[in-house]
């Protein structure tokens, strides 16, 4: 499981959309970014839908996945 609360990217606030992890002072959950590219969006497409959300922002929760995937395989 990913640990998001190193993650400067995002935050999480219990009155804010459930308490899921969203993208830092928007209501658009992490999840969301997953979702959609699971289901063939590129980043271009999910900024768009989701102007709210910066490039930097996936960028680094793309790659703070990935840190944390890399991490769980050398585990």
């Amino acid at each position: 499981m990913t640990n998001w609360k190193t993650c400067d990217a995002v935050e999480r606030h219990p009155k804010k959309v459930s308490g899921a992890w969203i993208f830092r002072g928007t209501r658009v959950p992490v999840s969301a970014l997953f979702e959609n590219l699971k289901d063939g969006a590129s980043i271009e497409q999910f900024l768009e839908w989701f102007p709210g959300v910066k490039r930097w922002q996936v960028e680094t929760v793309l790659d703070h996945e990935v840190k944390a995937l890399a991490s769980s395989i050398d585990s």
